[in-house]
């Protein structure tokens, strides 16, 4: 490489690293225990078990009755099922379908009694460290800072990965001089672990930043696919008054698409359907494809399925960003993985901002020889 071509490649690593280091010490700090979301909420939480009585589950209809009864005058807006949660069924349960999600009331039924065995925290430590993680309570400008923040990470790693080639030439793979100075031996820690690690940090970085995105793909899926599913009922007037039976909803979408199973149903006038629709997302059976979701659309006057189709393929990568970003795919020994591979980053991210400290204070020293 010429010296003119590794000095800009030079400065594109320094100056990416420099602008987006504090940041990224920031969302590895905060993503640490997120990666064990799931086992931190289940230790804090006091959820009662749900335990089987009889062989049939209650109708989703008598579920709802049930969440609803706890808050009078409030309607509810979405059923979640969890594929870890046997026999559960959460009910989000607002005064408007298009209320904010602050406003949202949470209830964990047992499918089978109707027992209310309890409600997730929404202010809990593990909700605001995801705030934190996702947009630092900024909202979609902070998403999108931080997905800028991801993009000259990216960058930083590129440029990193054109440098090391040709400097390791003159070297042994993985050579740490220990003999030499202190800034050195600290060089090559950072250059040997930030190359040990590139590949993991390239696939954290790029689907941190697709993550980022979430709001922009959200408004992309709702302009696109759902408004041309939706395309039929466009200047009819909203539905009012009961809707049809939310439990033949459910049974219609499982048989219309039957190697799936139901993970979410949206009720009308939420931001996953239309005021006409209930929206059934079903999710596959492997541990890719229950990542990912599949929408089927009823009527929610007549009960019929009216349109389902696969999700556009940028709305699949959210999907599979999102699990893959905080090692949720591999159970436990996965996210032990992400666990060490994070703590490394944070040591490379340390040492590369040590030594932009120690080489300005080498510069300095150099002048006032010279001087």
């Amino acid at each position: 490489m010429r010296l003119k071509t590794a000095k800009r490649w030079f400065n594109w690593h320094k100056w990416t690293s420099l602008i987006c280091t504090v940041f990224l010490l920031y969302l590895c700090l905060t993503g640490l225990p997120l990666i064990f979301h799931e086992e931190i909420e289940h230790f804090l939480e006091d959820q009662k078990e749900a335990i089987a009585q009889g062989q049939q589950k209650l109708s989703l209809d008598k579920l709802a009755q049930v969440a609803e009864s706890q808050y009078p005058g409030e309607k509810a807006r979405y059923a979640f099922w969890d594929e870890n949660e046997k026999n559960k069924v959460l009910f989000d349960v607002v005064d408007q379908p298009d209320a904010p999600y602050e406003k949202s009331k949470y209830l964990v039924l047992n499918e089978y009694t109707g027992e209310i065995l309890g409600a997730p925290k929404t202010d809990g430590i593990m909700n605001i460290i995801l705030k934190l993680h996702t947009d630092m309570f900024l909202g979609i400008p902070g998403k999108l800072f931080l997905g800028l923040m991801g993009m000259l990470f990216m960058i930083s790693i590129l440029s990193g990965i054109v440098l090391y080639g040709p400097i390791m030439k003159k070297y042994d793979f993985g050579m740490v001089r220990k003999n030499k100075s202190k800034r050195l031996k600290w060089l090559d820690t950072h250059n040997l672990l930030g190359i040990a690690i590139t590949a993991w940090m390239i696939v954290v970085g790029f689907t941190g930043v697709i993550n980022t995105l979430s709001d922009v793909i959200l408004g992309l899926w709702q302009q696109g696919q759902l408004a041309e599913m939706t395309a039929p009922y466009k200047n009819q007037k909203p539905l009012t008054g009961d809707f049809s039976s939310l439990e033949e909803a459910k049974i219609s979408a499982e048989n219309t698409i039957k190697d799936m199973k139901v993970s979410v149903i949206a009720f009308p006038g939420t931001p996953f359907t239309s005021k006409h629709h209930y929206a059934v997302f079903m999710r596959g059976n492997t541990e890719l494809t229950s990542k990912l979701l599949k929408p089927v659309l009823i009527d929610a006057k007549t009960g019929e399925v009216t349109d389902t189709r696969d999700m556009p393929w940028y709305v699949n990568a959210l999907f599979v960003s999102e699990p893959l970003h905080f090692g949720n795919y591999g159970g436990m020994t996965l996210k032990i993985i992400w666990t060490v591979f994070d703590v490394f980053t944070i040591i490379v991210l340390i040492t590369g901002l040590y030594l932009w400290i120690a080489r300005r204070k080498a510069e300095k020293q150099w002048k006032l020889k010279e001087r």
